[in-house]
């Protein structure tokens, strides 16, 4: 998951919605792409920057989240 591209989008008030009409996608296959489901292509992900924060760098914007573990429960 993309929790800081998260937390841009919300500073710059962009819906997962009207950012998947700007570059092209479903909503759906935008949803995939911010949880890490399917991986976002190059010019996406230049779009996304360019849309949510151009001033990014883009190792920042897409850094992804440390997976959790999940502990046995025994």
């Amino acid at each position: 998951m993309y929790s800081f591209l998260r937390g841009e989008m919300i500073k710059a008030n962009i819906t997962i919605t009207s950012l998947a009409q700007k570059i092209g996608v479903t909503e759906k296959t935008m949803r995939n792409k911010i949880n890490g489901d399917t991986d976002f292509t190059w010019t996406e992900a230049l779009r996304v920057r360019d849309i949510v924060n151009p001033s990014l760098e883009m190792e920042k914007l897409f850094q992804a989240d440390e997976p959790i573990e999940k502990k046995e429960v025994v």
